[in-house]
């Protein structure tokens, strides 16, 4: 017997996420990440926060079979600068210029402002993930662009890139994991007796007059939202020179996604002077926003990591990812732990350039990780399993 023909598969760029059938995309997306959902991806095209003027041009690659239903999905955008990204590839962009190439716009793959794990090859099986991955070189290849980049890709998918034949490229985050505590103090138990009472003090410390609020849901009234986006202000203009996200993107996740986020705030009698804003996953929570108007000793540790903690802890959660960088956090209760990109570069060239770079980088890198794994804070028989 013959073998069947393969079914038909037509591969293109769509002009945004927003334009997708929902469900279908959430089907793919398995709903345990918010970042790579139909509501968050939707929400930053509406707001203006990705789209003309922002260097992020929403891209979506889209496999539809015969009938035209979605198979499978990338978060894809065009990119016309680095910025947002947290894997920084800006020395890249500046040796291929030199070398009189364009290496904008490349292509992105990508949660954009986001620096949390998760699928970026939204795809039922391994055969349309790597026609995904097939689409996005024949992007690059078809429009004569420099490169494309899957970053914060989860650690199962990396596989499917690299025998693609991307390259590879290891960073360090710190994540708490959640070995099964009943609270707060039976984490404490793990620690060496100078940094449980280091965290003690801390805590204490930081709340000192204030009252600290969770809030989720309904309970998120609209001058949390207020709140949260004058905190956020305070951060973007520091960090990034503006904010990425717009006050419209606020607005939407309280409409689309409230009950997927917490609130974390804390108040000065009638005064909000500091917030965090959590993300609520299936077995994850994870710290995205935090911004202050008022600068208290340790009140940024209280909100973003000892309060996720105590979430985490209270919801079952495996574990708590508190953003990019960050070495402050290891005396924390926060473990490092190995985030993945890849990277398809389109000259030959260029890409041995670019490997020769990561080899470097990697051997720094593993030299890194063995010194943060060596001087965590916990008592060594008490050692969460990571």
């Amino acid at each position: 017997m013959a073998e069947a023909d393969p079914p038909a598969r037509t591969i293109s760029l769509g002009s945004g996420v927003a334009a997708v059938d929902a469900a279908a995309w959430d089907a793919l997306a398995g709903g345990g990440n918010p970042f790579v959902s139909h509501d968050f991806l939707t929400l930053l095209e509406l707001s203006g926060s990705v789209g003309p003027g922002t260097g992020w041009q929403a891209a979506p690659i889209l496999i539809e079979d015969e009938a035209g239903a979605l198979v499978a999905a990338a978060p894809a955008y065009l990119k016309s600068h680095s910025q947002g990204e947290y894997v920084f590839d800006q020395a890249w962009a500046d040796a291929w210029t030199r070398a009189g190439g364009d290496y904008y716009p490349k292509l992105q793959i990508a949660a954009p402002f986001t620096p949390v794990p998760g699928p970026r090859l939204l795809a039922p099986d391994e055969e349309a993930a790597r026609l995904l991955i097939r689409g996005a070189e024949a992007v690059v290849r078809q429009n004569g662009l420099s490169s494309a980049h899957a970053t914060f890709v989860a650690p199962d998918q990396m596989p499917l890139f690299e025998r693609a034949g991307w390259l590879v490229r290891r960073d360090i985050q710190f994540h708490f994991a959640n070995a099964g505590y009943a609270g707060f103090d039976d984490f404490l138990a793990t620690l060496t007796s100078q940094k449980r009472k280091q965290l003690r003090k801390e805590r204490a410390r930081a709340v000192q007059g204030l009252r600290i609020e969770d809030v989720t849901g309904d309970a998120i009234a609209p001058e949390h939202w207020d709140a949260m986006w004058a905190f956020y202000q305070d951060t973007g203009s520091r960090k990034w020179g503006h904010p990425y996200l717009t006050r419209a993107a606020f607005d939407l996740m309280g409409r689309r996604m409230a009950d997927r986020i917490i609130l974390v705030i804390a108040w000065d009698g009638a005064a909000p002077i500091a917030g965090a804003m959590h993300f609520v996953g299936a077995d994850t929570l994870y710290g995205r926003y935090w911004g202050c108007l008022v600068d208290v000793p340790y009140l940024h540790f209280e909100l973003c990591y000892y309060r996720a903690i105590d979430i985490a802890i209270a919801r079952g959660l495996a574990r708590v990812e508190a953003g990019a960088q960050g070495g402050h956090k290891l005396a924390r209760g926060y473990g490092p732990v190995a985030t993945w990109s890849a990277h398809y570069i389109a000259d030959p060239g260029f890409r041995r350039a670019v490997s020769d770079y990561l080899e470097r980088e990697r051997a720094a890198e593993v030299q890194e990780m063995e010194w943060l794994e060596g001087h965590m804070p916990f008592r060594r028989a008490a050692s969460p399993g990571r």
